[in-house]
């Protein structure tokens, strides 16, 4: 029975590929006897509708081809139309946006003749698409050339160019202009009742949180979105949000709220409605958790559920990304090694190939780990490299567009400030009408100064706010810094330096003295930058003998002489407190090395009844404390001004060029 099916099911692919093919030979006969370029048009159309999403090589050159003879017979509208459906094919499957742009623009060059303002400003979105993978600036310009050619009736294509602008800006960092583009976007799906592209607007500004380690607010975005699906019903689209908190869950460390939130992303997983690329990832990532703990039984089923899916893989690189590492970490598990090691390999490329760095660096990771267990350690410590350049690399840009976004806030403060400045210069302004005009103008005056007055009192309420917001999100970008710094230094210390430990036990049996002095130094190196990334010895030996510890290290390895009187401070502060105030004095030290000039130098730290009282003094050249403020490029003082922030205290700044600098610190008990 089984042999007569699979016969049966051969004949029948057989007959569908035969025809397929005969098809496509018939309509290039076509294409090659037709007596003109009319006909030519109509049968390349046709083989056009055949090779798109079937063969993407021949839908390329038969596209080129009609394009180009569109082009000649001057049907500009319909080249046009062929050059939109180009675009996504060249630019993500061919990976050749460049090409992409060149025949978009080939079209744009006769403009004049498209009077459908849909068709225009959708050439302008598909070129600004392909400029994305290019450059994203000139993006954003191809997208407002968009919005200046759709007519007012364009709405549903008016919000998809703002929301094609939003992720082109949040990818710039401009965090504040991509969030007003979302906005605009979900109103006008919302208005429109679009409800599964108003959703889409919304995870827009969801993944610009995210992708920036902004996870609470990421939370507290995606937690309102989701209320919102429940209302309108949208169920299809529940399971991807909680399946896409898991991911947050598991960057932010918390592993048991990622456990729940996968549970609850399987348990509302309806297969009619939600993708089944959603359904691989949140099974994939059960299998890794189970792994994880031990719970093999658990594993195995989750494993051999997706293996039993009829489900071709390669057809969704991100579905099959996710399997890759389900089923590799369980072969890690189980000790199959060799085979895991090829479906790490071949995750790796397939996470190249979408460009997802996180996918990249986690599978680096992943090989390091599996190189490891067979005894390879080279190639173990060169995984490991790579993936901690990936890691660092994501934080130093995660780090900038959060310095961008706050700059951005700064700059939007002072704007509102200078308009409340004028407004009120206006006002003034009007009093000095003189004669008949005065008596005249008086009841205006007296509105318009009511106006102000109301304006201005709105104007401080605002900026107030957005005060309160700046200093919240400081903080908690120290925070975040603080807990990467962490992060960096547990894995030199727990990665790098456990496996340079390998290596140089190795390198002993082996005799090779020489090279076990470089490992050695290597190893010295990892442990000095992991204790400055983190200060451990605040837990090993307390705040004041860390202190101290900072001091002599600083007075006896550099030309500073410096002096110390430090009270016990042990047990005053919470933990975290107590890493802020030892920032602010290895800060202030560190300033006094690279900018002061100094001789000498003196730390002082007074323990009162009501405050803490910590005093930082140089000899050095000093310098213009507002002038050196208003610099957008220090960052120094303005961290140390946040940290104080922090811990509620108060800091005080005396110093002139060529006169030394006194930096004090007063913390509330």
């Amino acid at each position: 029975m089984i042999n007569k099916t699979v016969t049966f099911l051969l004949i029948i692919t057989f007959s569908l590929v035969s025809g397929y093919c005969q098809n496509i030979s018939q309509y290039e006969k076509k294409l090659a006897n037709a007596k003109n370029k009319t006909e030519q048009l109509t049968a390349l159309d046709s083989l056009l509708s055949r090779t798109y999403l079937t063969d993407s090589n021949a839908f390329i050159e038969y596209s080129i081809q009609y394009i180009n003879l569109a082009q000649e017979i001057d049907s500009i509208e319909y080249a046009a139309r062929k050059a939109m459906n180009l675009q996504y094919t060249l630019t993500n499957y061919a990976n050749d946006p460049l090409n992409a742009i060149t025949i978009i623009n080939s079209v744009l060059a006769r403009k004049y003749k498209i009077k459908d303002s849909l068709l225009l400003g959708g050439l302008y979105i598909k070129r600004g698409k392909a400029n994305t993978k290019v450059d994203l600036k000139k993006a954003i310009e191809d997208y407002n050339m968009a919005l200046e050619n759709f007519s007012k009736t364009d709405s549903l294509n008016i919000a998809d160019t703002y929301l094609f602008r939003g992720q082109a800006y949040s990818n710039l960092g401009k965090f504040v202009l991509a969030g007003e583009d979302f906005t605009r976007a979900y109103t006008i799906y919302e208005e429109k009742k679009e409800y599964d592209y108003m959703v889409y607007a919304q995870q827009g500004i969801i993944s610009m949180f995210s992708m920036n380690g902004f996870y609470e607010k990421s939370k507290v975005e995606r937690d309102a979105l989701i209320d919102k699906m429940k209302t309108l019903g949208l169920n299809k689209f529940l399971s991807n949000e909680y399946y896409n908190q898991a991911l947050d869950y598991k960057k932010m460390g918390e592993r048991d709220l990622e456990y729940k939130s996968l549970l609850m992303a399987e348990k509302i997983f309806d297969k009619n409605q939600s993708e089944e690329s959603t359904f691989i990832g949140i099974h994939s990532r059960l299998i890794e958790y189970y792994c994880e703990h031990n719970q093999l039984l658990e594993a195995k089923k989750h494993l051999e559920l997706l293996e039993n899916l009829e489900y071709d893989l390669s057809g969704n690189p991100s579905a099959e990304l996710n399997f890759l590492g389900g089923k590799a970490k369980y072969l890690q598990t189980t000790g199959n090694y060799e085979e895991a090691l090829k479906l790490a390999q071949k995750k790796l490329n397939v996470a190249k190939k979408l460009g997802m760095e996180d996918e990249i660096m986690s599978s680096y990771s992943f090989l390091s780990e599996l190189y490891y267990d067979l005894g390879d350690f080279k190639k173990s410590v060169e995984n490991n490299h790579a993936s901690n350049e990936i890691k660092d690399s994501i934080y130093n840009r995660s780090t900038a567009n959060a310095l961008a976004y706050y700059q951005t806030l700064y700059e939007t403060e002072k704007k509102e400030k200078e308009l409340v400045e004028k407004s009120t210069s206006i006002s003034l302004l009007e009093k000095d009408n003189e004669g008949f005009k005065k008596a005249m103008l008086f009841g205006g005056i007296a509105i318009l100064l009511g106006f102000g007055l109301i304006l201005l009192y709105r104007n401080q309420r605002h900026l107030k706010s957005h005060k309160i917001l700046q200093e919240k999100f400081s903080q908690e970008l120290l925070i975040s810094q603080e807990g990467e710094r962490r992060r960096i230094s547990k894995d030199l210390h727990d990665g790098i330096g456990q496996q340079l430990l390998v290596i140089k036990n190795k390198l002993m049996a082996s005799g090779d003295d020489d090279t076990k002095k470089m490992v050695d130094h290597t190893i010295e190196e990892v442990r000095t930058i992991s204790r400055d990334l983190h200060p451990f010895q605040l837990q090993e030996l307390g705040i004041t003998k860390a202190i101290e510890y900072t001091i002599n290290l600083i007075d006896e390895n550099t030309s500073l002489f410096i002096s110390a009187e430090i009270d016990n401070i042990d047990d005053v502060f919470s933990k975290e407190d107590e890493v802020n105030i030892y920032r602010i004095i290895q800060e202030s030290l560190s300033n006094i090395l690279k900018h002061a000039d100094a001789k000498a130098g003196k730390v002082s730290v007074k323990k009162f009844t009501n405050n803490i009282l910590i005093s930082i003094r140089d000899n050095g050249v000093g310098f213009d404390f507002a002038e050196k403020y208003q610099d957008v490029k220090s960052l120094g003082l303005k961290t140390l001004l946040e940290r104080t922030k922090f811990l509620k205290g108060q800091m005080k700044v005396t110093s002139k060029k060529d006169s030394g600098t006194v930096l004090e610190f007063q913390f509330p008990l």
